[in-house]
């Protein structure tokens, strides 16, 4: 199946891709690769996820959070390329959690994103390399922030 059919199969409606909040560009194409700028969490009514991890969310609660910027990170290929279909695989995701400094289930929170990316396009192409890293703060407070490099079709 392909990355459209499997989206339209889970039932998962995308969001607007989120507004520019800065001087980037949201998506750079260098040879076969997509690199996609940090999306913040947001919520699908477009509320920000904000807060420190270990403190104003508990680690599901973020995890949630990491899967619901995966949405907006697909909006945002989406409106770019047209369609899911034009992505070949995932190559690496950067997960920023604004987490407490004794906060230390990092990889758990990023596993939101990384499992919606795996059903997506599937285990082979979905699941690429990772890190997933705890910071102070994170622009206007928000909980997490992804950014994705991608092979293109």
């Amino acid at each position: 199946m392909t990355p459209e059919q499997n989206l339209a199969n889970l039932g998962i409606t995308l969001p607007s891709p989120p507004a520019k909040g800065g001087v980037y560009t949201p998506v750079v194409v260098t040879g076969n690769l997509a690199y996609i700028s940090g999306h913040i969490s947001l919520d699908l009514d477009g509320s920000l996820i904000a807060g420190k991890v270990g403190r104003d969310l508990t680690a599901e609660e973020a995890k949630e959070a990491s899967r619901k910027t995966g949405y907006l990170l697909l909006a945002t290929l989406r409106s770019y390329f047209g369609s899911l279909d034009k992505i070949n695989k995932v190559v690496k995701i950067l997960g920023m959690i604004n987490a407490v400094p004794e906060f230390e289930q990092h990889a758990f929170v990023m596993n939101g994103c990384s499992e919606l990316f795996a059903e997506i396009w599937g285990p082979e192409k979905g699941v690429g390399a990772r890190s997933a890293v705890g910071m102070g703060s994170l622009p206007r407070m928000a909980a997490i922030e992804i950014e994705v490099i991608f092979e293109l079709a």
